[in-house]
């Protein structure tokens, strides 16, 4: 019978050699301290590589520091300030509707509950876990591709998609780590742990990591 995974051990391991690794754009949101902020962000973020992302962001703020602004821009300067993130085009068109949106029905503000952040455009899953974790400091798994990847790969979980593991974590995982799961992981994923190929000959887990699913490493 297969060692349970050493879930502490890991958490351990993963903050000692992560205070040597850059701190993602995702998580860095969590400075703004504005709700708002981590929202655009989290959305500008999906799919899109974090300098990407982060140059639109600050493009961003620059046009406007609430939801009032954002929405008297025209679709255009959306466009023009968040190229080139994935399906710019789209995420501009949102960033205007959910800026008219927040203002009508929330005061400009995002909303603090699951299930009214998932009502509005172009917010899933993540986004909105994002948003209840970073910008309100409240329990939540936000479960990415790197969240979804590396659990799986540890074996600590079996599931097809982030949508399952983030079901299932929420079962398995203390709570006590909710909040920081997706900061330790991303930055695990985007340092050591990659999709192709991870680093798993110098990586701190190497021991007791099963490499589920792994075919190839360094």
């Amino acid at each position: 019978m297969q060692e349970a995974f050493p879930l502490t051990l890991a958490v351990r391991q993963l903050k000692k050699v992560g205070k040597d690794w850059p701190i993602p754009f995702g998580i860095r949101l969590a400075e703004s301290k504005n709700p708002f902020w981590v929202l655009v962000g989290a959305i500008l973020s999906l799919r899109t590589r974090d300098p990407v992302a982060e140059t639109a962001f600050n493009k961003l703020m620059k046009l406007g520091q609430n939801a009032e602004n954002l929405a008297k821009l025209e679709e255009s300067q959306l466009k023009e300030a968040i190229y080139p993130v994935a399906f710019f085009k789209e995420k501009a068109n949102n960033l205007k509707c959910l800026s008219q949106t927040l203002i009508k029905r929330y005061q400009g503000k995002p909303p603090s509950k699951m299930e009214e952040l998932l009502s509005l455009r172009g917010v899933g899953r993540k986004t909105a876990n994002m948003v209840l974790t970073l910008g309100y400091d409240k329990a939540g798994i936000c479960v990415d591709a790197h969240v979804h990847r590396i659990v799986n790969r540890w074996g600590y979980i079996k599931a097809k998609n982030p949508d399952e593991t983030e079901e299932a974590l929420r079962k398995k995982l203390p709570k006590r780590y909710w909040k920081d799961w997706n900061r330790l992981l991303v930055t695990f994923g985007q340092n050591c742990c990659k999709p192709t190929s991870p680093y798993c000959e110098s990586c701190c887990l190497k021991e007791f990591c099963p490499r589920v699913g792994v075919e190839k490493f360094r």
